[in-house]
């Protein structure tokens, strides 16, 4: 196995474990839940097929399901989110080429671009994770204000992780 492949391993362990041990049970104004496990997903290169792209997001939303009760509902969610990535992350970088990392983040897509993808991928998951929750569309204020808010305080964690994640060598100022 590779350096990176180990590193996105261990990405994937600390992230679950956080989800499941702590943020599941964070729920800010009983509308907000932090997801910080699909930065996993969205840290994938994006030289990784298809094919493998949406395993790691079944099998991550899987073993999330697995112990957060959900029933297979982040497992619907995170593969969704994995076929979607590179149409969503080619929206900001037309051509793959302008990528300086194959691993969008911070440091390879520039500042701008980064929360650009951050905050639609996480509103997609965010969007899908709630509608197949409530399965009805019985009050939609308080369904809109659980996805937006949601997606803002997932973001704001992710951006966190990522800049926790870039070596202070390689960091821009």
């Amino acid at each position: 196995m590779s350096k990176t492949t180990l590193q996105f391993i261990l990405l994937g362990l600390i992230l679950v474990l956080a989800q499941v041990i702590v943020f599941n049970h964070i729920c800010l104004f009983n509308v907000a839940v932090p997801m910080v496990f699909i930065y996993l997903i969205m840290r994938l290169p994006i030289t990784l097929s298809l094919n493998w792209t949406l395993t790691v997001g079944f099998f991550l939303g899987l073993v999330v399901d697995v112990f957060s009760d959900t029933y297979g509902m982040n497992a619907i969610a995170c593969t969704m989110l994995a076929m979607l990535k590179r149409p969503v992350l080619r929206l900001y970088v037309p051509r793959e080429e302008d990528l300086t990392r194959p691993e969008p983040s911070m440091l390879s897509l520039g500042t701008a671009v980064f929360m650009k993808y951050l905050l639609t991928m996480t509103l997609i998951y965010c969007t899908l994770i709630f509608l197949i929750e409530a399965f009805t569309f019985f009050n939609p204020l308080q369904l809109v204000l659980r996805i937006i808010f949601s997606t803002l305080l997932s973001m704001f964690l992710m951006l966190g992780i990522d800049s926790i994640m870039t070596p202070r060598s390689e960091k821009r100022l």
